[in-house]
């Protein structure tokens, strides 16, 4: 389908900038970019109880927010956990990005669960795979073995791009080193391979109509993968780096959304045939008319909601 009208009728922002490299180097193309991405009459995210909490890891200390309903029901709340990562390339975003916060938020609302948002190290200054994905592990195993204390019984990882990468990888690493996997994942258009596979036929008549300033080129993607886990050539990437080469069988359940405007769709798509393929129960969702970080968008863009229901009702207790 055509690009959402809310995201349409702000192209012409994008004018002139060839590339998005150029938006986010050169100061007036990134006043066009924030503008783009900016939406000042967008309803502010649901109230949710939240708080800090410092658990260890083999790095340091890894900072998680974990958020609750603002008034607890036990009838009603879900036993559900989410281990929630945000994208960012594996080198920017925090646990205030829209897409980590208000994602939050909104789950917590749609499906009184309890969701977990990871401060992970990023892969600036040095810091390289697999420092970001220990801080993830450690802070999965934090959250199963302190279900008590959070009143769930349950215990999912997801993510967006960068951070859905992060989700897989961890339940990879906490398959083979603790013999035991989170219930579900939830992977919203997910960085799966250091390179994207060739397009499907309609993301390649899709990937013509996007913008160059939104353009997610193979260089871009190399360049993210290098700066994770070193550029060391003709060296494998291992599977915990880019779960596309893990053995994935063994995976619980799994929800793939990939964005229909989006070269990493090619990724998601194809991750989720390998999952299939290895016997993994997944179920993938093109959401019509969005870009790349859509997750980033208001809840008011119908695509939007439905991707977020599509989430919270993995989430929400089975008698709902």
């Amino acid at each position: 389908m055509p690009f959402h009208p809310d995201i349409a009728v702000r192209l012409p922002l994008l004018a002139g900038i060839p590339s998005l490299e150029a938006g986010l180097s050169e100061p007036l193309m990134r006043a066009q970019m924030e503008a783009f991405d900016a939406y000042p009459d967008a309803p502010p995210p649901p109230a949710a109880a939240t708080r800090m909490v410092s658990v260890p890891g083999p790095h340091g200390p890894v900072p998680l927010r974990i958020y609750t309903p603002v008034e607890p029901n036990k009838e009603a709340d879900s036993p559900h956990a989410l281990v929630w990562m945000h994208g960012g390339a594996f080198q920017f975003g925090d646990l205030d990005t829209k897409e980590a916060d208000w994602t939050a938020r909104q789950l917590v609302q749609r499906a009184s669960a309890t969701i977990v948002s990871v401060d992970y190290r990023l892969a600036v200054n040095g810091v390289q795979y697999p420092v970001p994905l220990d801080d993830v592990v450690a802070a999965i195993r934090w959250v199963q073995a302190n279900m008590l204390e959070l009143g769930i019984t349950s215990v999912s990882a997801g993510g967006a791009s960068a951070g859905a990468n992060l989700a897989a990888a961890a339940a990879l690493r906490l398959r083979d080193e603790d013999g035991w996997v989170p219930d579900q994942l939830v992977l919203v258009y997910p960085m799966m391979h250091a390179e994207p596979p060739h397009p499907s036929e309609s993301l390649r008549r899709a990937l013509t109509e996007l913008p160059d300033a939104m353009r997610l080129t193979p260089q871009m993607i190399r360049s993210a993968t290098e700066n994770y886990v070193g550029s060391s050539s003709g060296v494998p990437i291992p599977g915990y780096a880019m779960p596309a080469n893990a053995e994935l069988a063994g995976l619980g359940p799994t929800l793939v959304l990939n964005a229909e405007y989006d070269e990493l769709r090619a990724s998601g798509e194809a991750f989720s045939a390998l999952l299939a393929a290895r016997g993994v129960d997944v179920k993938q969702v093109t959401v019509p008319g969005m870009l790349h970080g859509f997750l980033n968008l208001p809840a008011t863009m119908a695509p939007v909601d439905n991707a977020l229901e599509r989430i919270a009702a993995r989430l929400r207790p089975k008698s709902s």
